[in-house]
């Protein structure tokens, strides 16, 4: 999944796993910064096979004013789907999300730093 056009991709893990069926999955979740200074966790499935980039509403697991609140909500996420992963055989290790991983581009975001 690309970057929304709209806010700032600020973090992303990608899961690979299979569905009910046995064909590949691929889960992305992410945490973005959108307009209004708020932070939001996304989670999509297969968004290769959508027709656009774009988050679907449904999407959208968090909205809020914290960074900590939306990396608890993404590692929440991100531990539950591994789980599942797990119980289907998948052994891949996927690091956590982390404060020191989204400041930095939140700051080349606001003040152009690299």
């Amino acid at each position: 999944m690309r970057r929304s056009s709209i806010g700032g991709r600020c973090a992303e893990r990608t899961l690979r796993g299979v569905d009910h069926a046995g064909r590949e999955e691929r889960i992305v979740l992410w945490i973005d910064r959108k307009p209004g200074a708020l932070w939001a966790v996304g989670r999509a499935v297969n968004p290769h096979q959508r027709p656009s980039d774009e988050p679907r509403q449904e999407d959208w697991l968090f909205e809020g004013y914290e960074l900590g609140d939306a990396l608890e909500a993404a590692n929440d996420a991100l531990e539950d789907d591994v789980q599942v992963l797990e119980q289907d055989g998948s052994d891949d290790r996927v690091k956590p999300f982390t404060r020191s991983e989204v400041l930095p581009v939140l700051e080349r975001f606001f003040f152009g730093r690299r």
